[in-house]
């Protein structure tokens, strides 16, 4: 069973550079184990205990946030196998989830628990190395968030709208969108009628054309002036 631990592991950021000895060593100080989730099934709630990170192995987990009012915010989706999330919760002064993660269809995860994270029994250049991954990974993310912070910040629908197509390389051309519509209108933290109405006016005033995912700009200026 631990080298299939080990096999995921090698599939994730958190384990550059390790050799396979090097992470059995890890693996040794720490407990870990595979868990299924089901389409619709909350892998961690709004309000639990931080005790483990997550590194997912197939399927797909979303993680989001409900508002007071019931609107559901996306934070991130994670799809990629080998992609860790959770973590930063465990070096955090924060003793709870402030957002839920949910499985998008069937999903397996690696649960890795926060002994593993400690640092301390781990041998020293492990430890640094370690380290070193944990920070490349936060920055990653930080860098991520940043740019969300830039686009949820643009004020109307069309600012955070035009932000998020430029931060995709819209003014290069065409582009596809990685999520439907459903997604987007979460990731911008709008309902999708507004956003298609959004897309529908922008389209209509002649800035974008819409075929199902891409989009393509049509007039630069107009759009740039929403930047």
């Amino acid at each position: 069973m631990q080298q299939a631990y080990i096999e995921a592991l090698k599939q994730s950021q958190l384990a550059a550079g390790f050799s396979e000895q090097a992470l059995r060593e890890l693996l040794a100080q720490g407990t870990a184990r595979r868990a299924k989730y089901h389409k619709g099934e909350i892998v961690f709630h709004d309000g639990d205990v931080p005790e483990k990170l997550f590194i997912l192995l197939s399927g797909q987990i979303r993680i989001q946030k409900d508002t007071l009012s019931g609107r559901q915010i996306l934070i991130a989706d994670i799809e990629r196998p080998g992609d860790m999330f959770g973590e930063i919760y465990l070096f955090i002064a924060k003793r709870a989830y402030d957002m839920y993660a949910e499985a998008v269809r069937e999903t397996e995860v690696l649960e890795i628990s926060s002994e593993l994270f400690s640092l301390q029994g781990a041998a020293g250049p492990l430890s640094a190395l370690l380290q070193q991954n944990l920070l490349r990974i936060f920055a990653g993310k930080a860098y991520f968030m940043n740019n969300r912070l830039k686009v949820l910040a643009s004020g109307s629908l069309r600012g955070k709208i035009a932000r998020y197509l430029f931060q995709l390389g819209a003014e290069q051309g065409e582009i596809e969108l990685a999520t439907g519509r459903e997604e987007l209108a979460a990731l911008l933290a709008a309902t999708r009628p507004s956003l298609s109405r959004e897309l529908s006016a922008m389209q209509s005033e002649g800035i974008l054309a819409v075929q199902g995912k891409k989009i393509r700009i049509l007039d630069i200026d107009a759009f740039e002036a929403w930047l």
